[in-house]
């Protein structure tokens, strides 16, 4: 079966101190074994990787937001990787580094096979689905919708 389509997830969180301070050391110190260990994972396809310092790449022009953006084969093996030990460790400690916010962070939309998202269309995806809630356009892990032509 030709695979037509992939996932696609941004995830953003809103750093409560500098990325280059003390208080993120444990964090800066997890980003590549826990991006080795998405890279490793069944269905994993590709990350985003440019930078993840605050100012670099500013996302919906906040300095202090840092973004996660990968495509995946399919939900499953997204949320296989999201409640693997290794992720749950460092998920765990999230509140220690990032700001609670009252909007959705998080966002799943079907992409064709091979398209790489950009921090744009990631913005928009976010937005649509702050305005609208999950429908077939964007949607979350809690409700998910499948590719189209499905």
């Amino acid at each position: 079966m030709t695979v037509t389509h992939q996932l696609a997830q941004v995830n953003l969180a809103r750093l409560l101190y500098p990325l280059d301070g003390p208080e993120l050391a444990d964090f800066v110190r997890a980003l590549d074994p826990v991006n080795q260990l998405a890279e490793e994972a069944n269905g994993f396809v590709w990350r985003y990787t440019e930078p993840a310092t605050a100012g670099e790449k500013v996302v919906f022009d906040d300095e202090w937001l840092i973004v996660n953006m990968s495509v995946w084969r399919d939900p499953d093996a997204l949320e296989a990787y999201v409640y693997s030990p290794g992720h749950i460790a460092v998920l765990r400690r999230r509140r220690e580094w990032f700001a609670r916010v009252g909007e959705v962070m998080t966002a799943l939309w079907w992409v064709p096979a091979g398209h790489r998202p950009t921090v744009a269309e990631a913005e928009e995806k976010l937005l649509k689905l702050r305005a609208e809630g999950p429908g077939p356009q964007v949607f979350t892990l809690r409700e998910g919708f499948p590719p189209p032509g499905a």
